[in-house]
């Protein structure tokens, strides 16, 4: 977890401000199928391969391989205090693995950490909701947060809600959710073919950027020892394609409006952080579009300033929508 503030270059604060005091969750069982998960490592160093060629391995090594948040010892005690278990039985540290079985962690509640968990709602109808995500509050379950996400809290009033694309936990703004399945269906296509129109409010340091510009680096996988990897900067990545436009320029900052074409992870803190320009505040990516290579922070953790500002896409009706949703004073234009 980060610090929850954020000096910026331009001195201003980025806090995730919270009414809710943290309570703890219900807890949550994690399962796995541990032989795809094996055959994907299947060239890993770390491995051993039986006579037939198959990887073998046993719960503990499985554990400390995949989920590198958690050291040995760590899965080695959960282990042994009953927590995993291997086709719903008790198992020991050192049970090899075979094919056709299923582990399941058994994690108990915890105290999440707090966020924001009010969301305004911009649009609702009866098959689809646009709502305005807080700064601090994650879209998906993950990490240490279950019940104070995004998505636990819409499921508790629509069980079939599904959110079509995501934001990071510290930007705020638009996010489309889908209420039934066959709208998830429909805007999920348009999100495909690249139909969903959005943009963006961000702010970067003191610059000299044109006042157009485009930013086209290619995005994947890179290693990243607190996780194992994270999105980065990659010559071997995924397209993607991010159109800059400046909004203003500041004595220590510059407000952009960034156009993506395409949904990469952390897209946007990536590409600016690619061209030199980080977002102002942000714990994790340096200039190059790749993680500070003493840092500790992880992609979830705030203090950047990004606004899911503007959003477009086809109703499942057939209307044409706009929508818009103010950004905060920082990365509103100043007079």
């Amino acid at each position: 977890m980060g610090n929850p503030s954020n000096q910026t270059q331009d001195g201003i604060v980025r806090r995730v401000v919270s009414n809710h005091p943290p309570v703890f969750n219900e807890g949550w069982v994690y399962c796995d199928a541990p032989l795809e998960r094996l055959r994907q490592r299947s060239s890993s160093h770390s491995l051993v391969h039986g006579p037939d060629h198959q990887p073998c391995t046993t719960v503990l090594d499985y554990y400390t391989h995949r989920y590198r948040h958690s050291d040995r010892a760590t899965w080695q005690q959960r282990i042994e205090s009953g927590q995993v278990r291997l086709n719903d039985q008790p198992t020991t540290a050192d049970t090899p693995l075979a094919p056709g079985q299923r582990l399941s962690y058994h994690r108990p509640p915890w105290l999440e950490p707090p966020g924001p968990l009010d969301i305004d709602t911009i649009y609702e109808d009866e098959v689809l909701l646009v709502g305005n995500k807080p700064s601090g509050l994650p879209v998906l379950p993950g990490g240490n947060f279950l019940q104070n996400t995004l998505l636990w809290r819409l499921r508790q009033h629509c069980p079939t809600a599904a959110p079509i694309h995501r934001l990071g936990r510290g930007t705020s703004g638009l996010m489309l959710i889908a209420k039934t399945k066959a709208a998830r269906a429909h805007l999920s296509q348009q999100m495909r073919q690249r139909q969903l129109g959005k943009r963006y409010r961000a702010l970067i340091g003191a610059s000299d950027v044109p006042d157009q510009f485009t930013v086209s680096q290619p995005i994947g996988k890179i290693p990243y020892p607190q996780l194992g990897h994270i999105y980065g900067a990659a010559e071997d990545g995924l397209e993607a394609h991010s159109d800059c436009v400046v909004i203003q320029r500041r004595p220590k900052a510059t407000l952009l409006d960034v156009t993506i074409l395409t949904g990469r992870p952390h897209q946007i803190r990536i590409h600016l952080a690619s061209v030199g320009y980080p977002l102002l505040g942000d714990p994790l990516y340096i200039a190059g579009g790749q993680p500070h290579p003493e840092a500790t922070a992880i992609p979830s953790d705030c203090g950047y300033w990004l606004h899911a500002h503007r959003l477009s896409f086809i109703h499942p009706a057939g209307e044409l929508m706009h929508l818009i949703c103010e950004p905060p004073p920082t990365l509103n234009r100043r007079n």
